[in-house]
């Protein structure tokens, strides 16, 4: 019997609650999986999981079995990543936590990575809003806002900005507003997510100032919101994420540059007491570059580029009052 690996195999069944889980892991049968379990309890001559057909559950020989035989697998896979192993051919599967805007960005350029690395999987874990990394067994997550948990270990990507956009045909018919105040007077595309909803703020000469917007369009989810200013019916607030390609290939275009909207801090977590595998570094380090280079990118604006980045015109307010669906 592998210890080390039969072990693995508990702490992942009482971390997912799940023969079945750790089975879909590991391409194993459920079968299988309860055998590693069943070869372990001989090994140490104890029961370790209460079984019902609801529910697994640690006994007390299985809770001090684990309390012992964690930091002994934390170590051993801190000394696989620090000595590099399998660094050359990183493989197995990453499971990423991300938003559903995230998702589209990701999507879009996770396949230039496993083109190259047919051992590797990544599977994105898509919601607006996550529980405990260790729960939902994540790698890796992407956190909107400041990151309280001290559990995680956060390494902050850049401060994420909302930028003001609409499509050359709306340009065209409607003209292009030169202050936040000319917005009164256009139609405006409100993603709704409660009161207040329709009220932007900037940063003007005379420092933070709110402005009233309306349209006869309202949704209450940032790709529905894009979608309707790519048809040119009218000006939309969004994450730069969200429209950095449409941007990019002038489907939509920056209007209002010089007055900054909202920004809210983007972050990558990992829970601490995991060491990075070489497959979940090199997707890490993947995931910081492409959105760094998003959110620091040059994109087109009235023709000319323009660069994003932080300065301190930048307006950052509290994650409670910005939606998390960047």
């Amino acid at each position: 019997m592998d210890l080390f690996g039969t072990l693995k195999v508990l702490v992942r069944v009482v971390e997912t609650g799940s023969f079945s889980a750790v089975a879909r892991e590991r391409d194993l049968t459920q079968a299988a999986v309860a055998k590693q379990i069943s070869q372990l309890e001989e090994h140490f001559g104890v029961r370790l999981l209460h079984r019902t057909t609801r529910k697994l559950s640690l006994t007390d020989d299985g809770e001090m079995l684990l309390g012992l035989a964690r930091p002994i697998l934390d170590g051993v896979d801190g000394l696989e990543a620090a000595l590099g192993r399998q660094r050359a051919s990183p493989v197995g599967l990453v499971r990423v936590g991300v938003t559903v805007t995230a998702s589209h960005f990701l999507a879009q350029r996770l396949p230039t990575l496993l083109a190259d690395r047919p051992g590797l999987k990544v599977e994105l874990v898509i919601s607006d809003r996550f529980g405990d990394m260790i729960e939902d067994r994540l790698d890796l997550a992407m956190r909107v806002g400041e990151v309280t948990d001290a559990s995680l270990v956060v390494r902050r990507l850049a401060t994420a900005s909302f930028v003001v956009v609409a499509a050359p045909s709306y340009i065209e018919r409607k003209g292009r507003p030169s202050t936040p105040a000319d917005l009164a007077s256009h139609t405006c595309i409100v993603h709704h997510v409660g009161p207040g909803s329709d009220v932007w703020t900037f940063v003007t000469s005379d420092g933070s100032q709110q402005f009233h917007v309306s349209g006869g369009f309202l949704a209450n989810d940032f790709s529905a919101v894009r979608v309707a200013a790519r048809s040119g019916y009218g000006i939309a607030l969004l994450p730069l994420l969200a429209v950095l390609d449409d941007l990019r290939t002038g489907e939509l275009v920056c209007v209002l540059s010089e007055f900054p909207a909202q920004s809210i801090p983007l972050s990558l977590v990992y829970p601490s007491r995991r060491h990075l595998a070489p497959r979940t570094r090199l997707v890490f380090d993947f995931i910081l570059e492409q959105l760094r280079e998003a959110i620091l990118t040059t994109v087109p604006d009235e023709g000319a580029p323009r660069k994003r980045r932080a300065d301190a015109r930048s307006l950052t307010q509290s994650h409670s009052s910005l939606p998390e669906r960047i």
